[in-house]
């Protein structure tokens, strides 16, 4: 899987020990960091922020990316934006003006993601997949680390691909939910250029991959 990007997400991590998860994060080449956000409207849970990514930041030249599991997300970008995000990925369902919150990742000189839960089709990205970065597909519903991957989602994955190949985008593939070392090879079949994964990332179960 050398051309597989492997994005273990910082919330599945040691919060008491989050160089050392950095560190680990730094031993896989390519490697980016997944930093989730979740603001307790969106998904249930609520997560870290600012003041944690600048930490990261300052640690570390890994690639940042970004999850924002918010409601109005277009208020966010320019905080995790000067906090030292690399990619800014937002959700589908939680915004109107798509592309103007593109414009404004896009601006600031930043990578821009989109995002969608299982139950969004891809038919909904259509007018933005010309100007996205990254398109994020979630494999569980998001809000809950250590859930199981609902496979059907990988049919979007490969509906992503044709579409990129058909139309000459240049966005990535990424999915996030359930991704273990069995979850990652049908993944990786289906046409995905970065993995998320949490769990099992940081339990060792990806070592090798």
């Amino acid at each position: 899987m050398s051309n597989l990007i492997l994005a273990p997400s910082l919330l599945a991590a040691d919060f008491c020990n989050l160089s050392g998860a950095i560190q680990q994060i730094e031993a896989v080449p390519s490697a980016w960091i997944h930093f989730d956000v979740m603001d307790g409207t969106f998904v249930p849970e609520i997560s870290f922020g600012i003041p944690v990514l600048k930490s990261v930041r300052k640690v570390t030249s890994v690639p940042v990316d970004v999850h924002l599991m918010v409601s109005h997300p277009e208020t966010h970008i320019d905080a995790y934006i000067h906090a030292g995000a690399d990619f800014l990925t937002f959700h589908y369902e939680a915004a109107v003006h798509h592309n103007r919150i593109i414009q404004q990742i896009h601006e600031a000189g930043k990578k821009a993601g989109i995002a969608i839960v299982p139950s969004t089709p891809v038919s909904v990205l259509e007018e933005i997949l010309a100007d996205v970065d990254l398109v994020l597909v979630m494999t569980v519903n998001p809000g809950f680390g250590g859930q199981q991957m609902i496979p059907r989602c990988l049919d979007k994955v490969r509906r992503l691909v044709q579409i990129r190949k058909e139309f000459g985008y240049t966005y990535r593939i990424s999915v996030d939910g359930g991704i273990t070392a069995e979850t990652i090879i049908p993944a990786r079949d289906a046409g995905i250029d970065v993995a998320v994964s949490g769990t099992a990332f940081f339990a060792g179960a990806l070592t090798g991959i």
